[in-house]
């Protein structure tokens, strides 16, 4: 399969595929005498696995070590678990950041009034809050 054909039916864009290629997170695709990428069902796997586990916010590091636990047969399945539950962790912590960004932008936005007065809390807040 041609690189659009891949990134179409994995939803991965051939910019990134490019990129998982040169950053050896997946190996480099066969070429064509025409010099055309040429993946196989095995990439189009590879891919997939990977585009889920950017879709789960995990990070290129640990994609490539979430690889490496795929293809190895003998693997303990808590070596996955422990990647799974740190990624959750640092999800949460996140949350909980965006959660009270959200808290007091909302607070704001509730204390102005929204009119024609040039007086507004939001600005006064974003101008004293690092002072």
């Amino acid at each position: 399969m041609k690189i659009g054909a891949v990134s179409t039916a994995t939803s991965v864009s051939q910019r990134m595929i490019r990129h998982y290629e040169k950053i050896g997170l997946i190996a480099p695709a066969a070429r064509r005498d025409s010099g055309y990428r040429d993946y196989d069902v095995r990439d189009l796997h590879t891919l997939r696995f990977i585009g889920r586990a950017r879709d789960l916010g995990f990070p290129i590091e640990d994609i490539r070590l979430l690889l490496a636990l795929w293809t190895d047969r003998n693997r303990s399945s808590a070596d996955v678990k422990a990647l799974a539950l740190s990624r959750l962790s640092e999800l949460r912590q996140r949350l909980a950041v965006l959660e009270g960004m959200c808290r007091t932008l909302e607070h704001l936005a509730e204390s102005c009034h929204g009119d024609s007065r040039p007086d507004c809390p939001i600005l006064d807040e974003l101008d004293t809050a690092r002072a």
